[in-house]
């Protein structure tokens, strides 16, 4: 088990490994996701890269977003659909800074399912009603082998590329509790149970 006082070298050495590897245009966004990480997310992380070396690289093991999708790693989902689910991010570059993270693990934008992007759409316009900002956009990029939808709400001049920041969890909840769609659960009607009310039956008298 890693402990507090290991976690900050594995992160470093994880932060290096993005360097050598990555794109330059993810370098900055994945270096967030690892330093904003628990000592728990973080052995998650190790083991399934162990996991993904020990079968030859060539299968596809759960990533950080298959994690969060199945629940191991708690996140503040927003909402959700038989395909993806939205979920604050938490080293937004905004206020409102959203994913969209499709329940399966696809690799090219091309299998980004049509509910993933309704989803997205649906959301952004919960964001611009609560939070109104001049404008949100919506864009398609792959974070450790998944593709995800990022919601970014403009304020100001910002872009994807734009510093991230990590999130307070108290902010998040916040943002949670204002974003967030409540499943309405559906009243069970009662069966109506119709009365009768008694009524005295006109008899004819028996004659002797």
């Amino acid at each position: 088990m890693i402990t507090e006082g290991q976690l900050p070298g594995i992160k470093k050495k994880l932060i290096e490994e993005v360097e050598k590897t990555f794109p330059a245009d993810k370098k900055q966004e994945i270096t967030a996701q690892i330093q904003a990480m628990d000592a728990t997310q973080v052995e998650q992380v190790l083991a399934q890269n162990q996991q993904f070396q020990a079968e030859g690289g060539k299968s596809a093991q759960k990533c950080i977003f298959c994690s969060i999708v199945s629940g191991e790693i708690p996140t503040n989902r927003l909402d959700e659909n038989k395909k993806a689910i939205a979920t604050l991010e938490i080293n937004p570059i905004s206020k409102g800074h959203s994913l969209i993270i499709p329940r399966e693990h696809i690799d090219s934008p091309e299998k980004m399912p049509k509910e993933a992007k309704e989803l997205a759409e649906k959301v952004s316009t919960i964001i611009k009603e609560k939070l109104k900002p001049k404008e949100i956009e919506i864009i398609e990029g792959n974070l450790f082998g998944h593709e995800i939808i990022n919601i970014l709400p403009i304020y100001d001049k910002e872009t994807i590329n734009s510093e991230r920041k990590p999130a307070k969890p108290e902010e998040l909840e916040e943002l949670k509790a204002l974003l967030e769609v409540k499943i309405k659960k559906k009243a069970i009607q009662k069966p109506k149970i119709k009365r009768l009310t008694s009524k005295k039956l006109w008899l004819p008298k028996r004659i002797p």
